[in-house]
């Protein structure tokens, strides 16, 4: 019996090694912002970029579905968010008074400080685990392809 001829996988192309760099530095990036967040702020990454999201927002509240599109989660997802800012008292559901059907998130002033005390960790670590993405061999092409052209 012969033994079976060993199937070599094709190298990737250009783009799909691109886009590995791209998915290894956002996990990278993410893991440590998400650590990060939750060790000195009590709070998760979603839960920042939710309320960070909320307090951009005219009126400061989003709808759900709106909110959702915006951290691209599902609406399960995003209710399960909500009720965790809400249980925090980072924010509250608040019904649409015109579409009863329509249901609105709204930052309370104890999200908004909890976002703005959160901000400033969030870009320290951001800055830093760029800076080590950068300096890593396998990282260093995706960071710099990924930099804005004015430096």
């Amino acid at each position: 019996m012969t033994p079976p001829t060993p199937v070599t996988a094709p190298a990737p192309s250009r783009e799909a090694a691109m886009w590995s760099g791209v998915l290894l530095l956002h996990a990278r990036v993410e893991s440590r912002l998400a650590t990060a967040l939750q060790r000195r702020h009590g709070i998760g990454l979603s839960e920042y970029r939710a309320l960070g999201h909320l307090a951009a927002a005219p009126a400061a509240e989003l709808r759900m579905q709106e909110l959702a599109d915006r951290l691209g989660l599902n609406q399960s997802s995003v209710t399960r968010l909500v009720a965790r800012l809400q249980t925090a008292g980072f924010a509250y559901r608040d019904v649409c008074p015109d579409d009863k059907r329509g249901v609105y998130t709204v930052i309370t002033e104890d999200g908004r400080a909890r976002h703005a005390a959160a901000s400033g960790t969030y870009e320290e670590v951001l800055r830093s685990a760029l800076a080590e993405a950068a300096a890593d061999p396998q990282l260093a092409a995706t960071v710099t392809a990924l930099q804005p052209a004015d430096g």
